[in-house]
């Protein structure tokens, strides 16, 4: 849905044959090449190949153009990315940019708690980005469980990170 908003703004191209920009490897990658892929990723180090073959399944692939928005801060989120290629940037502030490199995610916090998205992410360079949609996100958590460890370690991570932020900007207004 998401990207389909974007496509219908123009800040994503549209391809009639259904993807974003052309796939270098042709019309769609091929489920084993998925499953290869998704291998190379430390979120799916733990998964067996049954698993693997699920999350391929539900799975889609699409290449972006460098600049693309891929996700806009305050508005509604569908869908879980993971970089397979190429680096993005996430605007989580005004000053604050976290570059996110293959094997990175982001879009798990909307389709955890069903809130706006929390940073605006363009693309840096082309990226090739495996998209799970909200439909399908439950599943993959309830069938990997694995994932939701490493998914709540980083979310962890991510608020740790902003609170040492915000207490170094607040010792920095006071003085201290």
């Amino acid at each position: 849905m998401e990207l389909i908003s974007r496509m219908m703004d123009g800040s994503i191209p549209y391809d009639p044959e259904g993807r974003l920009e052309p796939v270098s490897s042709g019309p769609g990658a091929r489920q084993e090449d998925k499953i290869e892929r998704l291998q190379e990723v430390s979120l799916f180090e733990e998964c067996s190949q049954r698993q693997l073959r699920s999350v391929a399944k539900i799975a889609r692939v699409f290449d972006v153009a460098a600049g693309t928005v891929l996700t806009r801060a305050g508005e509604p989120g569908d869908e879980f990315f993971l970089i397979i290629d190429g680096t993005a940037r996430a605007d989580v502030s005004a000053d604050r940019h976290v570059l996110l490199h293959p094997g990175e995610f982001f879009g798990e916090m909307s389709l955890l708690d069903g809130g706006p998205r929390s940073a605006t992410v363009v693309a840096d360079t082309p990226v090739r980005l495996l998209v799970i949609s909200r439909r399908h996100f439950a599943a993959l958590l309830r069938d990997v469980p694995g994932l939701t460890q490493t998914i709540l370690v980083t979310l962890s991570g991510r608020v740790r990170q902003a609170e040492e932020r915000a207490e170094r900007l607040g010792s920095a207004s006071t003085g201290l």
